[in-house]
């Protein structure tokens, strides 16, 4: 014999092993003890099993057979997981999908290694991610956020500081061996220097020149020399490749350095007053995706790693 319908009559079963009374379990189940009853009594009947012992005299009480008693934390555990999944249906019909412009070389050397774990954190808003170098038109495009390189002021847009990089020389690990190999910063002038001319626009932008001022020997290498390349991340594999030497940003070469296919030769830095800085729309602040992509942003900036 079969019970009518098996996931009511577990339901009841469960229900009932937690209150050991028909009365309280109709009560959380919105039916009649009757029916508890009727779907306990079917339960055993399907499975053969016996799952209540019942007094005979005087009220009825029920108590937990053995066979109920051992298979009871797995139903339960059982029926938490099918609630989740319940609940993860109808969160699904609410999916949230945003757009977030961001610079190319940042997304390629550091957003997107880390982007996954913004996913698992928050399943159901979904990134678009926009790799574009322009500035694009928050409102025009349907941007929701975006991430931007320079002073923290941008017209029509709420700004929050993120991260801010030193500037070093950074070649391949081959170029510190060999005959021409590098020792001092004066022995730049045997490599080809590669430029990022991504934001020569920007004047406070550090560049070869200015790196070489610091380090003392701007009139011993020719800083105007080299390739010019209008990509970080391009710059940063031709170094890699052995091409040269870039000027390495601390944000978008920790990871290079970290799997050594970038070495730092000199201790020299230069600090620089630009930084990356999350954007918005003024007045969107409280949307539920961008308070979500914002904070976790805000902690990745945080670690760095």
């Amino acid at each position: 014999m079969r019970a009518p319908n098996n996931l009511n009559a577990l339901r009841a079963f469960e229900a009932v092993s937690r209150h050991l009374s028909y009365s309280a379990a109709a009560e959380e189940l919105n039916v009649t003890p009757a029916a508890v009853g009727h779907l306990v009594r079917g339960l055993e009947d399907a499975l053969d099993v016996e799952l209540f012992h019942r007094t005979t005299s005087g009220a009825t009480r029920l108590f937990l057979t053995d066979a109920a008693r051992s298979v009871l934390p797995a139903l339960q555990s059982g029926f938490d997981l099918l609630s989740e999944t319940v609940e993860q249906l109808k969160a699904s019909k609410s999916r949230t999908a945003f757009t977030v412009t961001v610079p190319a070389a940042f997304a390629d050397k550091w957003l997107l290694r880390r982007v996954d774990r913004f996913q698992q954190r928050h399943p159901y808003h979904d990134l678009r991610i926009d790799t574009s170098n322009r500035l694009v038109d928050f409102a025009a495009d349907r941007v929701d956020v975006g991430i931007r390189y320079g002073a923290g002021t941008w017209s029509g847009l709420t700004s929050t500081f993120l991260l801010r990089d030193e500037f070093f020389p950074v070649c391949s690990p081959s170029l510190l061996r060999g005959k021409q190999r590098l020792k001092t910063p004066a022995d730049l002038q045997h490599h080809l220097l590669i430029h990022d001319v991504s934001m020569q626009s920007s004047g406070a932008f550090p560049t070869w020149r200015s790196w070489l001022h610091k380090a003392g020997c701007r009139n011993v290498v020719d800083c105007n020399r080299g390739i010019q390349i209008n990509d970080a991340a391009a710059a940063y594999q031709t170094a890699i490749s052995g091409n040269g030497v870039a000027l390495g940003r601390t944000t978008l070469v920790e990871h290079d350095l970290k799997e050594e296919k970038l070495v730092k030769p000199f201790d020299v830095v230069q600090t620089c007053e630009l930084a990356y800085y999350l954007v918005h729309k003024k007045g969107s602040e409280s949307a539920a995706p961008i308070v979500a992509f914002k904070e976790w942003l805000i902690s990745e900036a945080g670690s760095r790693t």
